[in-house]
């Protein structure tokens, strides 16, 4: 039996809105000046670890001012039909969707049909009232504060990846929640909840499905033929691919099981997100629309994020950018526009292990001349001993959610986990460093106290920080343990965690059965496959339940109970 080949098929100068057949046959040569001629060896360089006929693999599309100037794949749609991947195939493109979500909802704007200003309630009421206003545009760019529905799910072991959710279980989930993890505005918080939400809010303005609507709106209008929402993961879907995971030596099937869909399930082609990349570049849907979708979101302390409108509107490696990557289940996805240099380039695979903004950046470099570079750390103002950064090393935890970071002396400076410490100034009670190239410094000694540090962006205060002793195994005792012993339930969860001491030892045991461990990270911190677990006291010192805090759930309250209610 001979190996499945995978058939190369490379594509040069295409325009990105033509269609296929007429592209093929019409294409001009490239045009000089507007890529390295050794561009297309050089990308495939970047793709080679999947250039294989045993490997899932890849697909990238380069368009230069409106031109795809590149387009080819690696590796195989199909590890078990032996079906090759080509520059058409269909992959899932993750958090790339968000945009496609976001567009549907700024054309109803334009439409006058909402604002996006709006309270999301006036919309959808399913949503609690927490006593401040969430706005579309919260949602949008992920300053809601709303707790990530699939993280909460994941919390009670039926996460993403476990049972088949629809937007109905969305809606369930966020109804329970009693508490949001910030206020809305306060910070930046990704949230896939927002971007579902938009998709059932586009649904109740415009009176059609959300799929109907793209389709009629978005997809349509700019030329996406083979663009759909898996909005029903059973659905055949002809040329799509199929994702995996690595699997000791080989791999296995990752495939969402899922049917939400706006944060994510957008079915595509390299193609078609040349095209979608396009029809900014031409402004198909007018300049205020481009505008609305392009603006950097806001915080309630005025500092401007990155994130837009499904959209990271910034730099990469210094030259201004318009991006976003994704990630559902075993796919990985890029898409990348560099307005001042007309190039777009898109990168869709069907294996988990890749890092797809690694893989858009290198190819957008290649085009880009090896333009782009990490930002340069800035150079230390003053020169301390070791003995005055020693000073600030060790354990600290910021205040809100018991998050714990390493401070320790390498290579002749401070570095915060893996982010060097660049020092600003010192004095004999405190001292200001650098965080990395992040335009952010960490203020050691507040107030006088060597225990005390404030991150700043500027002049505004982003996190506090206090210096804590951490604990090992060793440090733990049995009374520790024993205090903890019972069973504590979330109603915002629905699920209840048992913690126990048997002939096991002790442990966190999770319905139906699952058994979890406990690291001891500082006093009443846990490190669990659940997240931080910290326990919290009334002011007798008694246990009364626990905290959890995820990245995306920061105070997930289980309270310990006698007997779970309804004997759940």
């Amino acid at each position: 039996m001979f190996d499945a080949i995978p058939t190369r098929r490379r594509v040069l100068a295409l325009p990105a809105t033509a269609l296929p057949l007429l592209a093929a046959a019409m294409a001009p040569a490239p045009l000089a000046g507007q890529a390295p001629p050794d561009a297309p060896v050089r990308v495939d360089a970047v793709f080679a670890d999947w250039d294989s006929a045993v490997t899932p693999g890849c697909a990238a599309g380069v368009a230069v001012d409106g031109l795809t100037v590149f387009a080819d794949a690696w590796g195989m749609a199909d590890l078990e039909w032996g079906i090759a991947a080509t520059d058409r195939t269909i992959y899932e493109a993750g958090s790339v969707s968000k945009q496609f979500t976001a567009a549907a909802v700024v054309l109803l704007s334009l439409d006058g049909a909402l604002s996006l200003d709006d309270d999301i309630r006036m919309y959808i009421p399913e949503v609690p009232d927490y006593g401040e206003t969430i706005t579309i545009t919260h949602l949008m760019n992920h300053t809601s504060g709303l707790r990530d529905w699939g993280s909460v799910a994941g919390m009670s072991g039926w996460g993403r990846e476990q049972r088949t959710h629809d937007h109905r279980h969305v809606l369930d989930i966020v109804s329970r929640q009693s508490a949001l993890n910030f206020p809305p505005g306060h910070e930046y918080s990704y949230s896939n909840t927002g971007y579902n939400l938009l998709a059932i809010l586009v649904e109740r303005v415009s009176g059609m499905s959300f799929a109907e609507f793209s389709n009629a709106r978005v997809f349509g209008p700019a030329g996406l033929l083979d663009t759909q929402w898996r909005d029903d993961y059973r659905r055949l879907v002809p040329g799509r691919s199929t994702a995996y995971n690595r699997a000791g030596d080989g791999f296995e099937r990752n495939q969402p099981i899922e049917n939400v869909h706006g944060n994510g399930g957008l079915l595509t082609t390299v193609h078609d997100l040349l095209k979608w990349n396009e029809a900014f570049r031409t402004e198909l849907f007018g300049a205020e629309f481009n505008r609305i979708m392009q603006t950097n979101g806001v915080l309630n302390d005025g500092r401007t994020i990155t994130y837009a409108r499904g959209l990271n509107v910034g730099e990469s490696g210094g030259v201004p950018s318009v991006t976003h990557t994704g990630a559902t289940s075993g796919y990985r996805a890029y898409l990348g526009r560099f307005p001042e240099d007309g190039l777009s380039v898109a990168v869709l695979c069907n294996v988990a292990s890749v890092n797809p903004g690694g893989l858009g950046n290198a190819v957008a470099d290649i085009y880009l001349g090896g333009r782009m570079a990490a930002a340069p750390l800035p150079e230390p103002a003053v020169e301390l001993p070791a003995a005055d950064l020693e000073r600030w090393t060790g354990m600290w935890v910021e205040e809100q959610t018991g998050q714990d970071q390493t401070v320790r002396v390498r290579e002749g400076r401070l570095a915060w986990g893996n982010t060097p410490l660049i020092v600003r100034s010192s004095d004999a009670r405190s001292a200001v460093f650098a965080v990395g190239a992040s335009g952010q410094t960490l203020h050691f000694g507040m107030g006088g106290n060597a225990d005390a540090a404030v991150l700043m962006d500027g002049a505004v205060e982003v996190d506090r920080f206090a210096r804590v002793e951490p604990m090992t195994d060793a440090d733990v005792t049995p009374d520790m343990i024993r205090e903890l012993v019972g069973t504590y339930w979330s109603p915002d969860a629905e699920f209840a965690l048992e913690i126990v001491v048997d002939e096991q030892g002790a442990g966190i045991i999770r319905r139906p059965g699952q058994r979890m461990p406990g690291r001891p990270v500082y006093r009443d911190a846990w490190n669990t496959p659940l997240g931080m677990v910290r326990v919290l006291r009334d002011a007798s010192g008694s246990v009364t339940g626990l905290t959890v805090y995820q990245s995306r759930v920061y105070d997930m309250r289980f309270m310990k109970v006698d007997e779970v209610p309804g004997g759940r």
